[in-house]
């Protein structure tokens, strides 16, 4: 190589555009344990995201009035009241309720077209352009977080303030909780700091308190939107055992084909009698 092609390769290389720094996966951890049902949290969703109201109707389910997750309400908290049976003492359980923004997410696998991808920030996220409205994602997400508004036909759920966070900011909903219940940052710093959180109530005496959704479950990925709870997962209503609809496609497609080998050979069976 002589000099010349050598300093034109050299010049080439450093004038290649550099390849983006990978960015850690953010997410959220939900400590209910801190969770005081202020409502702070739904409320700045909604008015960042300038989300509608859901009316204001009695739904007789303790103070809960969203009930659940929406097209139009991105973070629910719920309400779970509870009486000990034998000294008839209350306690309240609290959660904030939000997409799991899944590390194998099935509404991403359910989706024909596309809209639903990993951005930047590692967060399942709708594209509103290339959505059709097949509400397959509401039908594969296991959590009913998922749904399709009734008056643009599109399905919606939490960002996870993607806007916010491509300006460095925190999404809505952690920056507005007085408890730090919500806890935003990277999913791996979230679980370090949820275990430790574990450790410190348990030498404390409250030895209930659990992770649910820190690491695969079964057919299920881990959730980058976790939680620590203080009792099962139902009483949350979230599901103790989330299941993948992918998972099952090649034990279901399996049957399919040897129900119709089967249906085959009977066919063939019936018909070369009635040829006898």
């Amino acid at each position: 190589m002589t000099a010349e092609e050598f300093v034109s390769q050299a010049v080439e290389v450093w004038a290649r555009p550099e390849a983006p720094a990978a960015r850690e996966q953010t997410g959220f951890f939900t400590d209910t344990t801190l969770c005081i049902g202020c409502k702070a949290c739904e409320v700045a969703c909604k008015q960042w995201n300038q989300l509608p109201g859901d009316g204001f109707t009695w739904t007789g389910n303790s103070y809960d009035n969203t009930v659940a997750l929406s097209a139009t309400t991105w973070r629910h908290v719920a309400f779970v009241e509870q009486m000990d049976g034998q000294n008839h003492a209350p306690r309240w359980l609290m959660m904030s309720d939000v997409c799991k923004h899944c590390a194998q997410a099935p509404c991403e696998e359910a989706c024909p077209t596309g809209s639903l991808i990993y951005n930047e920030f590692g967060n399942v996220y709708v594209q509103q352009d290339i959505c059709n409205g097949c509400a397959y994602c509401v039908a594969a997400c296991p959590f009913g977080v998922l749904d399709r508004n009734h008056e643009d036909g599109k399905a919606h759920k939490c960002t996870l303030c993607y806007d916010r966070q491509k300006d460095g900011m925190t999404p809505a909903c952690a920056k507005a909780c007085p408890t730090q219940s919500i806890q935003f940052g990277t999913v791996s710093e979230l679980r370090e700091r949820a275990r430790r959180r574990v450790e410190e109530l348990h030498a404390r005496g409250e030895t209930d308190a659990y992770l649910y959704g820190n690491e695969p479950a079964g057919e299920y990925s881990e959730l980058n939107s976790f939680f620590l709870l203080k009792d099962k997962p139902g009483v949350y209503n979230l599901p103790e055992a989330p299941r993948r609809p992918s998972a099952h496609l090649k034990p279901n497609y399996a049957a399919s084909f040897a129900a119709a080998i089967g249906l085959a050979i009977v066919s063939a069976l019936c018909f070369g009698k009635r040829g006898r």
